[in-house]
């Protein structure tokens, strides 16, 4: 029995594996093949250019709030870059709740415990994934940003003005890239203020970077200066912060892989001889210490994480 259960979690690694093996080889290729970013593909479908943005900033929950803390919940909504409206977002919170409920509800029992642990574990879960694709999408940014400045610098120099510049941007970067100058690019063209609608690229982005280039652009608007060479600095000073930042990912990458293992194996461990010897915790589940040592256990598991977190992240 406890043979078979191993042959059926091997089966099901191994479908999973199969299926993710499917969905990058068929999904991934064809989405490879349609538009070069989102607001090119709104364009080809015959939209005019206030609808292309209306719908963009529709689909990211771009919003302006009176309040700071509504203010700062939808800019990081809208940094996630994710096209699910609310409701969706709503739903899968319900869902996610009433799973973890039947979790608590099997390990402690039904009752008040798991029904206050349930909402607070769906919405820290939900958190954790918004703040993942937040963090994926940003570092696609920063990998891109250098990139769209030097076709910016090239714009400049053969006597584009600026904002058709950022339309080059555009029209030849991918996403998040395009999408996000192209925004920006309509922003002005309806009448928005320059250094508004790069404030609101920030907003809507999240990359520190961008600031360098909002600088850069607010101060040769008020003092003048060659455009091309301050950008070209900027994008040399990005490129070399963005090696940097590769080099100290790669020195910590064995404190990153440490804090994992340490996190799982516990875990990976009571699940495996659980699964070969089912009564093997049996007298030991029932012990009365087994809750307090249990909390004090996940608690310092939780300090040792935030410790080697702080490690092996910093800023520079």
């Amino acid at each position: 029995m406890n043979e078979l259960w191993v042959i059926v979690a091997l089966i099901f690694g191994a479908a999973m594996l199969g299926i993710q093996a499917g969905y990058w080889l068929i999904f991934r290729a064809r989405k490879s093949q349609q538009a070069i970013n989102r607001r090119l593909m709104l364009s080809a479908q015959g939209s005019s250019p206030t609808d292309v943005l209306e719908t963009l900033r529709r689909e990211r929950g771009f919003a302006d709030f009176d309040h700071p803390a509504l203010k700062q919940l939808s800019d990081f909504w809208t940094q996630t870059g994710l096209r699910f409206d609310r409701n969706q977002l709503a739903f899968a919170c319900f869902a996610l709740g009433a799973v973890f409920f039947i979790i608590f509800a099997m390990a402690l029992g039904f009752g008040l415990s798991a029904l206050a642990l349930a909402p607070l574990a769906a919405a820290a879960t939900v958190f954790l994934f918004l703040q993942m694709v937040r963090r994926r999408r940003i570092a696609r940014f920063s990998e891109q940003l250098p990139d769209a400045i030097d076709v910016i610098v090239r714009g400049v120099k053969v006597g584009y003005p600026f904002s058709s510049s950022l339309a080059l941007v555009a029209k030849e970067m991918p996403d998040p890239v395009g999408t996000e100058f192209g925004m920006t690019v309509d922003e002005t063209t309806f009448g928005l203020d320059v250094g508004a609608a790069l404030e609101n690229l920030y907003r809507r982005v999240g990359q520190e970077d961008l600031l360098f280039l909002i600088i850069a652009i607010s101060i040769q608007s008020q003092t003048g200066g060659r455009l091309a060479d301050i950008l070209t600095r900027l994008g040399q000073l990005i490129r070399q912060r963005a090696t940097l930042r590769l080099k100290v990912r790669s020195i910590t990458a064995e404190g990153r892989l440490s804090a994992i293992f340490l996190t799982l194996m516990p875990f990976f461990l009571i699940g495996v001889i659980s699964l070969l010897s089912p009564t093997y915790f049996s007298s030991v589940f029932n012990h009365p210490i087994i809750m307090p040592a249990a909390i004090i256990g996940l608690a310092l598991l939780f300090v040792g994480n935030v410790i080697m977190y702080r490690m092996v992240n910093f800023k520079f």
